[in-house]
């Protein structure tokens, strides 16, 4: 008898993680969406060959428009978002399984804990943080086109296991991903932004609350560094913000 949980994973070349990420997931879901945004390399044949639907949409800059998309094609009454370098681990999937055999309706968080550049991540800025994964299909939506977040009425439950995030590789594609984070934000803002509050003292606060308040010193000269480029992440997104609304 197959379950009621689709497991959604949106695809932008991951030829590397396709077929782990699937078979990771066939283990609490029978069925499995792959929306790709257009993918050159092998995501796509890879995809199918691991027994995944695939489906495409073009990226248009708006994380939740592609998840609320996925959320028009499922056919169970449960859906579950993996990034493709995400993996469930066995506690969390017998966790999956039993919500769904009951049924229990509510929006489902479980701690994420970040592997990067070859290292674990307990402080800082790749701390282990929440993320709200799993809801009834009917009860929910994405907003946000960065930083995507569900909105629901329902109560928010957190689930015992958590999942491993196999991040950033190296810091070309962490880079890369910060620039392409901050444009995102900027774009879609209505904030205006101030050089004494926005430009000047929240980058200097981001640092302090990174590396001090979250303890990232702990991570040795990677929690510095990191601490460093997510200072220098806020201070892009606003001096972005300044220019997009022409301000001198």
């Amino acid at each position: 008898m197959k379950n009621n949980l689709t497991i959604v994973i949106l695809t932008k070349n991951e030829e590397e993680n396709i077929q782990q990420v699937i078979n990771n997931a066939k283990k609490c879901a029978d069925y499995i969406l792959v929306v790709d945004s257009g993918s050159t390399d092998k995501t796509v044949e890879l995809a199918k060959k691991s027994g995944a639907k695939v489906i495409y949409r073009a990226w248009n800059n708006d994380f939740s428009a592609q998840r609320n998309f996925a959320l028009d094609k499922v056919k169970t009454e449960w859906v579950l978002y993996l990034d493709a370098d995400e993996r469930l681990t066995e506690s969390l999937i017998a966790e999956i399984k039993k919500v769904i055999n009951e049924n229990k309706k509510a929006l489902y968080k479980f701690e994420r804990r970040t592997s990067a550049f070859g290292k674990d991540f307990k402080y800082g800025v790749l701390s282990p943080d929440y993320v709200k994964r799993m809801f009834p299909l009917k009860d929910a939506k994405w907003q946000g086109k960065v930083h995507e977040a569900v909105v629901t009425e329902l109560p928010v439950i957190k689930l015992k296991g958590y999942i491993k995030h196999y991040t950033y590789k190296d810091f070309e594609q962490y880079i890369s991903k910060m620039n392409a984070y901050s444009s995102i934000w900027a774009e879609n803002s209505n904030k205006k932004a101030g050089f004494i509050k926005d430009i000047l003292f929240r980058p200097i606060f981001a640092f302090i609350k990174m590396y001090v308040i979250q303890l990232g010193f702990l991570e040795g000269w990677l929690g510095f560094v990191l601490a460093a480029n997510y200072s220098l992440y806020t201070l892009n997104k606003y001096a972005k913000l300044k220019v997009k609304r022409g301000e001198k």
